[in-house]
């Protein structure tokens, strides 16, 4: 009875659960004042770039073990910054794709436009693509992982991607992103494959 009464404790807890990665904005630095960016997770380490104090959308990718730091990307690199300082914006939601988002990927490199109005695909050896966003779905059982599709003006023009809450890296930068892309384009041309990194950051 004990272990039932803990469990719907704890329930609660649970289920307003926020993940990541989540758009924030920098708060109670002084307006003459920055937020360091540290290689590491401590105060003591060293300096790697700075926020602004009225910083916006800045994306978290993940926390520290005790989640008191938080890392964010800066440059060509990531560093990390207190969450004391970082307020997760309002309206995120962890169980739904996320929109906006802007994927990317090499080999040959490409990129992906996610937005509320459509799909937007470039890439280095193809025609430009756009499409709908006409269908989006969340994964049963599996939590963080979303799939979208999008079809355009012709019948054999489409996009199907599947994006998931994970850590991914772009192997070119040492840059860590919180979103992984598996994604298949449908044209003329026939269909290819594409797998890469996504980010919520404007």
């Amino acid at each position: 009875m004990l272990r039932l009464t803990a469990l719907l404790l704890l329930l609660p807890t649970l289920a307003t659960a926020q993940g990541l990665p989540a758009l924030h904005d920098v708060t109670g630095v002084a307006s003459d004042d920055v937020l360091n960016l540290r290689e590491g997770p401590s105060a003591g380490d060293a300096i790697i770039g700075t926020l602004a104090p009225d910083a916006e959308n800045v994306e978290v990718t993940a926390l520290n073990d005790d989640g008191s730091w938080g890392r964010v990307n800066t440059q060509e690199r990531s560093g990390w910054a207190s969450m004391r300082f970082l307020a997760r914006q309002a309206g995120q939601d962890d169980g739904v794709l996320p929109v906006p988002m802007r994927c990317f990927g090499t080999e040959p490199f490409w990129s992906l436009d996610v937005t509320a109005s459509g799909l937007t695909f470039e890439g280095l050896d193809m025609d430009p693509l756009e499409t709908s966003l006409a269908a989006r779905s969340t994964a049963r059982g599996i939590p963080g992982r979303h799939g979208f599709a999008g079809w355009g003006a012709q019948e054999t023009a489409g996009m199907h991607g599947i994006v998931r809450r994970e850590a991914c890296s772009d192997g070119m930068s040492d840059r860590h992103y919180g979103l992984s892309l598996d994604l298949l384009v449908s044209t003329d041309g026939g269909l290819s494959q594409h797998a890469g990194c996504c980010s919520l950051a404007p």
